[in-house]
């Protein structure tokens, strides 16, 4: 059986790439590109949620953490981080989430936790027909009940 490392290793780099990406999406020629972070912040801890289409992960990532690849499926990775920008530590917290398409058609996401080294990141999928627009609801519990809602939304188009 293969070491778990390269795969966990390629998709902390994956998700953190797409993660990173402060840019606004924005379609191209071949498409669009990786949406951009949602971050908020209360005192000195900050929460940041990104939403990508799964075909656009490695097929051993997506196969590892049982994750469809497919343009209509979007990953939502959500991090709980406390502390100055760099010098972070991840904080565990139960997460919460809703996906709301154009139509108005709320979908539930189921969020797990994915821990990779010291990170622990909550990650869950939602199914959509493309072209659309979603609308991320989303709750997050910290330990001891510090509690903190965020919306965002993002395009996502065939690739």
């Amino acid at each position: 059986m293969r070491s778990p490392r390269p795969i966990l290793a390629s998709l902390a780099a994956t998700l953190l790439l797409v993660a990173c990406n402060a840019q606004p999406p924005a379609r191209t020629a071949d498409g669009p590109s990786a949406p951009q972070e949602a971050i908020t912040r209360v005192g000195d801890v900050s929460i940041r949620a990104s939403a990508v289409q799964t075909s656009s992960l490695g097929a051993d990532v997506a196969s590892q953490y049982a994750i469809s690849r497919s343009p209509g499926t979007v990953l939502l990775l959500v991090a709980v981080r406390k502390g100055a920008d760099g010098e972070e530590t991840a904080l565990p917290a139960r997460v919460t989430a809703t996906a709301i398409d154009l139509r108005g058609q709320r979908q539930d996401i189921v969020m797990r936790e994915l821990r990779v080294g010291d990170l622990l990141d909550y990650v869950g999928t939602v199914e959509t027909s493309l072209p659309d627009t979603l609308r991320f609801e989303l709750t997050i519990v910290r330990e001891g009940g510090a509690s903190s809602s965020m919306q965002f939304s993002r395009e996502f188009f065939p690739l």
